[in-house]
């Protein structure tokens, strides 16, 4: 199975029961985290996730409401007395930082914690079946988003004209068609859409997009489907959103916490 699991859906503030950006990709059968807002943890308990299954983090940007949630984590995978190892990708200083929580608690974990810091766009993680990449975007810091992609694919499928599928997710951006390359063509685009076109002016400001951006870039890139998230939490209502975006790309839903979205 190939699926995207949305856990958090919303942008820097919790809101009307929306928490931060999280979300898991299933692939192959290993199970990867995609950012770790707040109550990332908790949301997995809520949608029953097995998340001792987890293998890999990829951590996207070190603004809050992307990462805030990955001490916690990873001290309840220790008090759950975890023994696989655990694989973290982010930006530097995200190490210094998780290895000072660590240390200031004199917390010692019974696995592996393994964080890579991401040195730029490339191939981060890679099987004789699935390969995880990123790309840079263009927000305030740092910040990548990432690519979910089969290599190959099984011999039903096959019959049925099947393709490797491939899932983008565009963390923190400003609308920019330099992302153009890393998404073209892809099954599944998932892209932030913190506010509606009325600000986009606010929106170019705070390196963020506005919903009609998001599916502007869809429509260009001719990807299947997108996902939109990141919502700001001055919209307690999100039907705007799929409306507005849909004018550009039909093919456009809400990325809802709890829906699991197939590939």
């Amino acid at each position: 199975m190939f699926s995207v699991t949305i856990l958090g859906n919303n942008s820097a503030v919790p809101a009307y029961e929306r928490l931060p950006t999280s979300q898991l990709v299933t692939m192959d059968g290993q199970k990867f985290l995609v950012d770790c807002g707040e109550g990332t943890q908790l949301q997995l308990m809520r949608y029953k996730i097995k998340y001792s299954r987890i293998s890999h983090i990829f951590i996207s940007h070190l603004h809050g409401d992307h990462y805030f949630g990955l001490i916690g984590l990873i001290n309840s995978f220790g008090l759950l007395n975890r023994q696989q190892d655990l694989i973290v990708f982010g930006p530097p200083p995200l190490k210094k930082i998780i290895e000072l929580q660590l240390q200031v608690a004199s917390t010692r974990l019974p696995f592996s914690l393994q964080i890579k810091e991401i040195a730029g766009p490339g191939l981060l993680y890679e099987t004789e079946e699935i390969e995880v990449s990123c790309f840079t975007t263009d927000h305030r810091i740092t910040c990548y988003g990432f690519s979910f992609c089969e290599k190959t694919i099984t011999r039903k499928r096959l019959a049925q004209q099947g393709q490797p599928r491939r899932y983008a997710y565009c963390a923190d951006t400003r609308y920019n068609e330099s992302l153009l390359e890393h998404i073209d063509r892809f099954d599944l685009l998932y892209h932030e859409s913190t506010y509606l076109d009325d600000q986009r002016e606010k929106a170019e400001l705070r390196f963020h997009s506005t919903a009609r951006q998001a599916a502007l870039l869809a429509q260009k890139a001719q990807v299947k489907r997108l996902l939109l998230g990141h919502f700001s939490s001055q919209h307690e209502q999100l039907d705007q959103f799929e409306t507005e975006a849909r004018e550009i790309f039909p093919a456009t839903e809400l990325a809802e916490q709890g829906v699991t979205y197939l590939l």
